[in-house]
């Protein structure tokens, strides 16, 4: 009888003990998740994110001090938290200009993944920004130069062409202006009217964009010959008038006397004798034409302005609008060189 309560005895208690022990496991289980719950907040999405707060909110030191809690991969533990985070310091202390720890940043995600775009990029941008500000510009200028230098191609072959055309339309308009023929000089008139009083643009667009409307179809730089050959033709014409009529009527007189004819006098007499009057005016158009050759971009032309336009919105870098600017100031003052050269040596009579 002793023998059976003491055998039940000891069932009771492992029975007891078993209850116990799955009664410890099953609490166990259900306290993981929560114990996951609880930790999530204070794992590298919340310290992103009290990074980023701190960023925001200006306080640089301790954002980075939190991203440098995120520790490095281990067994299973996922790299990628580990990388955003190095190379979100590394970009941290770049903006601060503290290149020599961003640069320790970036090799810390080396180390343990030499392939990572984003480290290596990151060092090349750092290896540009410890270089002298003189040496960026020459490597800028090494990068942007060939596209450049082929729409400055471009703006000069418009530039010559205009400046041969425009010389002789802009002196039959002047001619025609100046004439006894009221057809003719009301043809020049009108002519120099619309051209002088439209903008160059809506010109452009018309002979572009226009004309195909009436059945024409000019190609871009036929549409850029034609627009800024009249345009320009327009305005040497008032020039060329002015200077014309600015030589003493007697000039014409002691030609005729002599047995000119009228179109011969206006050709050894009057004419040679605007050349020196005309050149600064002259000179200051086709400087203004240099300029204005940029309007041809808007109708699909490459040339110096949309080629600087163009990679200025490729890398938002702008040395490149730096470098066009220096071409256009190297083409006007060779111009101006040029034409006061020519004034010197065309006036040279009325200087002795």
């Amino acid at each position: 009888m002793l023998y059976s309560r003491q055998t039940k005895a000891r069932q009771f208690m492992r029975s007891k003990i078993r209850r116990g022990f799955l009664l410890f496991i099953w609490l166990v289980l259900l306290a993981l998740p929560s114990a996951a719950l609880a930790e999530g907040p204070t794992q590298p999405d919340q310290l992103f994110r009290d990074a980023s707060n701190l960023i925001s909110a200006g306080d640089y030191e301790t954002a980075l001090e939190v991203l440098d809690r995120i520790p490095a991969p281990g067994g299973t533990d996922s790299a990628a938290d580990f990388i955003k985070s190095r190379v979100q310091k590394a970009q941290l202390y770049h903006a601060l200009a503290m290149f020599d720890e961003a640069d320790a940043s970036c090799h810390e995600v080396l180390a343990l993944f030499p392939d990572n775009i984003e480290a290596t990029n990151l060092l090349d941008s750092l290896a540009k920004a410890k270089k002298p500000k003189w040496l960026l510009f020459i490597d800028d200028m090494k990068l942007f130069l060939p596209s450049l230098i082929q729409g400055a191609g471009i703006t000069l072959f418009l530039v010559v062409i205009t400046m041969v055309i425009s010389p002789i339309g802009g002196l039959l308009i002047a001619l025609g202006r100046i004439s006894g023929v009221p057809p003719l000089r009301w043809l020049s008139w009108f002519i120099i009217w619309f051209f002088r009083g439209t903008p160059l643009l809506l010109q452009l667009f018309f002979i572009y964009y226009g004309l195909p409307s009436l059945g024409v179809t000019l190609s871009p730089t036929t549409s850029a010959i034609i627009g800024l050959g009249i345009n320009y033709s327009a305005y040497l014409a008032e020039i060329i008038r002015a200077g014309i009529e600015s030589i003493d009527s007697g000039q014409m007189e002691a030609a005729k006397a002599i047995g000119m004819t009228y179109t011969q006098a206006m050709r050894r007499v009057i004419v040679p004798q605007t050349y020196k009057r005309l050149m600064p005016p002259v000179g200051n158009e086709f400087i203004a034409l240099i300029k204005d050759t940029a309007l041809v971009s808007t109708i699909a032309m490459v040339e110096l302005m949309r080629s600087a336009n163009q990679m200025f919105n490729t890398y938002f870098n702008v040395n490149v609008l730096i470098i066009a600017a220096m071409i256009y100031l190297l083409f006007t003052t060779v111009f101006t060189v040029t034409f006061e050269t020519i004034e010197k040596r065309v006036g040279a009579y009325e200087n002795r």
